[in-house]
């Protein structure tokens, strides 16, 4: 879209069950939160898997949106050929202080209707994680919030044991 002129270079969209999203610009509490979860993520996963952050997933041909971060498969040459699709995802996360209706319901739709097991949405505003497990055709089949003193795990990696409080 970029190449024929209906985009311009530094629009931020994303693609999202065929239409196109403008992606909302970037707070200081968006910015500190996706540097901790950054940074409790690499201590606890390590090797295992690969991060990536507000870079494009593909979930289908109308879909590829630009989650905060991405819990990829590893790859050899980190997805230089190809985004990750559903069965190279392991966990996506969005932090959310501006945009959680959308993350909640919109992405969080689309997300189960592609098979991503594991679909986390921290709420900065209110200092929540909403953990979201059990995709189906119709959305999530179970949803949790935690708060600071809870522990989570990743579906994929259940000896990681994450103490929401360091998100914060």
């Amino acid at each position: 879209m970029v190449e024929v002129g209906i985009l311009t270079p530094d629009e931020r969209v994303e693609l999202i069950a065929g239409q196109l999203y403008h992606m909302a610009a970037k707070g200081t509490a968006h910015s500190a939160a996706m540097t901790r979860i950054a940074r409790v993520l690499s201590q606890v996963l390590g090797e295992q898997a690969l991060l990536r952050f507000q870079d494009p997933v593909q979930l289908n041909n109308n879909s590829e949106p630009e989650p905060d971060i991405a819990v990829v498969a590893l790859n050899p040459r980190d997805y230089e050929d190809h985004h990750p699709n559903p069965d190279e995802i392991h966990l996506l996360i969005e932090v959310s202080d501006r945009t959680f209706k959308r993350d909640q319901t919109l992405k969080a739709r689309v997300y189960a209707q592609s098979n991503i097991t594991d679909y986390w949405i921290w709420d900065v505003s209110d200092q929540q994680l909403w953990v979201l497990r059990h995709p189906s055709p119709t959305g999530y089949q179970q949803e949790i919030t935690l708060s600071a003193e809870d522990t989570i795990s990743p579906i994929a990696f259940p000896k990681c044991i994450i103490s929401f409080a360091s998100f914060l």
